[in-house]
């Protein structure tokens, strides 16, 4: 499995997470929406991951036609950092919007 870096940005008393891949320079940003408002980014790509506790919205920055798989894996790296291996979800839209 690759590798990836995390960089953690304090919003206010928010944190997001950036996800950095080195090869192709892709971040994916990780925005908590139980914490905080999401508002989209143009040209961006995104996902929503929801889990028994948490709804995380992951959109991409800085994106240049990355593959989807990429993107997608970047994100399922994160969840297994974040030990939601069992019970994250990946979605193209936020369910229940």
């Amino acid at each position: 499995m690759a590798n990836y870096l995390i960089s953690s940005h304090p919003e206010g008393d928010i944190i997001s997470d950036t996800i950095h891949d080195s090869e192709t320079k892709l971040k994916v940003r990780a925005i908590n929406l139980l914490q905080s408002v999401f508002t989209p980014s143009k040209g961006e790509v995104r996902f929503f991951v929801t889990t028994e506790t948490e709804k995380i919205a992951f959109e991409t920055k800085g994106y240049r036609k990355h593959r989807q798989d990429l993107i997608l894996h970047m994100i399922s790296w994160y969840c297994a950092y974040a030990g939601w291996v069992n019970s994250a979800k990946i979605h193209l839209t936020l369910p229940g919007v």
